[in-house]
This record gives structure tokens, sequence and C-alpha cells, in this order.
């Protein structure tokens, strides 16, 4: 009968030979997509300005219906707006209700609604959402590939517990724990540099582990928003509200009232336009004081008349409200700062890495057991 910690053993071996090879492809597209928003601005340098003009900018409503027209059967479901005079505007448009797949994203110019090119880059970060969520398997949300890779978050989280119970010294010494011992040959290095690592990595694994497990199971998502939430319900969408007797929402008179009321200090903002003039028009903006992706702020106005229906802003919230509605943030690491967000970027670089060091090890064991077989004497066998 094999030891507790034999078993442990093989278990933290027989997942990283599995789950071990998939994490390291989800690391691997979890930090490109750490810094998709700076790539993409990189890639569109010529897009994200335009001439600045005398003549004031567009109402949104002309420019909404000018990009429209240039662009058939598409219609706007995102503005994103800067508070510079030189900034272009970032378009998204709705799913195509036959086929349900999203046309490219463009940038406009905000003076006269000319619509400067298709956001370089976006199909490409697409792609790479879709294998770091479903690893490229049909169905998407709905099929294997979240499964999938929700089991390996798991089994990221049996990866910590067991890597910290099998490296567990019998003298306890900052040196053993956090410093790998690069000068010992052979197993003994690629053991410490794995071990080591992992220790130094922890907390941000058991983050993106936990924080990712609510993308995969809906029982996890429900029950750490009863947690980090106490139990409340999400703040209510609003009444929804049928459009005025002319059918598009009101989006002139909310832009107006945002910009009067909750946006005087908005720096950039994202309006969410209805669907079918029944939703709220939602604005999420962050202000020139804290520009932080943890400081989202929220606004809601009824698409009929532009009343504000609701609005919620990030220095109001309690912390625990605030991660649950940041949790891609958090999963990314950017919750917590610039300085946080490399450090996660860098630790999803290291999958592959552990991925790496983990199948060195276990071929480095086989061959020593191999060895050792060769070695063996040969019992001869009793005589008769």
């Amino acid at each position: 009968m094999p030891s507790p910690r034999a078993i442990l053993f093989r278990l933290h071996w027989a997942l990283g030979l599995t789950a071990g090879l998939i994490l390291a492809v989800v690391g691997a597209t979890g930090a490109l997509l750490s810094y998709e928003e700076a790539l993409t601005d990189w890639a569109n340098p010529d897009r994200l300005t335009v001439a600045t003009r005398e003549a004031p900018p567009l109402a949104l409503s002309d420019l909404t219906q000018r990009i429209e027209a240039q662009r058939p059967g598409q219609r706007v479901a995102r503005l994103t707006l800067q508070d510079d005079p030189a900034a272009s505007v970032t378009i998204r448009f709705a799913r195509d209700p036959a086929t349900r797949q999203r046309p490219d994203s463009v940038f406009a110019d905000p003076y006269d609604g000319a619509v400067l090119g298709p956001v370089r880059g976006e199909a490409l970060f697409d792609t790479v959402l879709a294998l770091h969520r479903f690893l490229l398997l049909p169905g998407d949300g709905n099929g294997w590939g979240r499964q999938i890779t929700g089991a390996c978050a798991i089994a990221l989280l049996v990866f910590l517990v067991t890597g910290i119970v099998l490296r567990w010294p019998q003298v306890h010494r900052l040196r053993i724990w956090l410093r790998p011992s690069l000068s010992r040959p052979g197993r003994a290095r690629w053991w410490s540099l794995h071990a080591v690592a992992g220790t130094w990595l922890l907390p941000v694994y058991l983050i993106i582990a936990l924080s990712g497990l609510t993308w995969s199971y809906g029982w996890f998502k429900d029950g750490a928003n009863a947690l980090l939430v106490g139990g409340a319900k999400p703040a209510a969408m609003g009444k929804r509200a049928k459009a005025g007797p002319e059918g598009p929402p009101a989006l002139d008179a909310v832009w107006t009232a945002f910009h009067d009321g909750e946006g005087r200090n908005a720096a950039r903002a994202q309006i969410l336009l209805p669907e079918e003039g029944r939703q709220p028009i939602r604005i999420r903006w962050f202000s020139r004081d804290d520009d932080r992706p943890a400081a989202r702020n929220e606004a809601r106005y009824e698409a009929a008349t532009g009343t504000l229906m609701s609005a919620e802003r990030a220095a109001d919230q309690p912390l625990g409200k605030r991660i649950a509605g940041n949790m891609l943030e958090v999963h990314r690491g950017r919750f917590f700062g610039a300085g946080f967000a490399l450090l996660f970027c860098l630790a999803a670089l290291a999958m592959p890495g552990f991925a790496a060091t983990g199948i060195a090890l276990y071929l480095l064991r086989r061959r020593a057991a191999g060895r050792r077989t060769a070695r063996k004497p040969l019992v001869p066998a009793p005589a008769e």
C-alpha cells in the first residue's frame, strides 16, 4: 500500500503530464491577453488620433447613423470615447442575429463620422481568447473546451496544495524555501528550480485559479459572489423601458445628462447601447483622477427619455463588491496595480516552464529508475 506522500506525488506528476500541458497553453495565451490593449494601441498608431477641428464633434446619434450608413446591415453596440479632442472613437458592432458572429470593430472620426479602418489585431486576440478559454474546441462556452479549462483550473489548485506538501522540509529556513540551488547537479537542480519558483508564485496562481473558475462553473461564480457581496443580489439593471415614439434610444439626451452630471470628470467612457430599445443605456467610465481598471464607474439611463436610473462609483463600493464586479481585472492582476499586472503576466508565462521542468523531472526519474533496475542483480531460482 503506497504511503499518502507517494499518492500525492503520483497525483502531482499525473496531472502535470495531462493538465499541465493544457495549463502551459492557457498561461502563454493569458500572458498575451494581459497586454491586449497596449498591443492593440501599438498596432494602430495612425488610427488612434484625428485632426482637431474648430467645429464641435458630431452628436452621438448623428455619429452612429453615419457609421452605420458606411457599414450596411451592422448596428453600433458600443462607443468608446476619450476626453481628448484629438482622439478617435472606437466602435464595436452588435452580433449578426443569424450567425452570432461579431463584425470587426473600427475607429471613426468623431467630427465627421468617417470610418478610419478596422482595429488591427482584434481578430488575432479573438482567436487567442478562444484558445485561452475554450482551446478552440467547437461550442465555445457551451462546449467541452470550457469544461476542460475549468478542470485544469481545479488541477492548478491541486498542484499548489500537493506541491507545498511534497516539498515541506524537515528544517524550515527562508533560504531553503525561497532560494533555488542551481549549483546542484542533474535532477536536483531542476527540482529546486521547479519547487522554489512554485513557492514564490503560489499566491498569484491561487488568485488566477480561483478567479478563472468563475467563468467555468456557474455554481462557483454564485458562491464567490455570495461570499464577496454578502449574499446580496447584483444591482438591478433597472426597469425595462420601451423606446420612445420614434423608436431610437435618446442617446444625445443621455450623453448630455452624463456630461452635466456623473461624467463631469470622466477621462474615458464606454457607451453600451440597448438592444431593440428595451434595455437601459449603460455608460462605464473612468475619471481623470483615477483611471485604473479597478476604478471603473457605471451609470444607467432610461433608453426612451435619457433619465438617470442608477449610478455606481467604485470609490463608494466595498472591496468585496469591487472584486466581484471586476473579476477579469483580478484575474489579470490589473485590479491590484500595474506592478501586479506585470507579475501576473510573468507568472502566466512561467506556466510553460513548469510544464517543461516537470516533464524533465519525470523523464530523469524514469531514466534513473531504469538504471537501478539494470544494475539490480538477478536472484537465481531455487534448486529443486
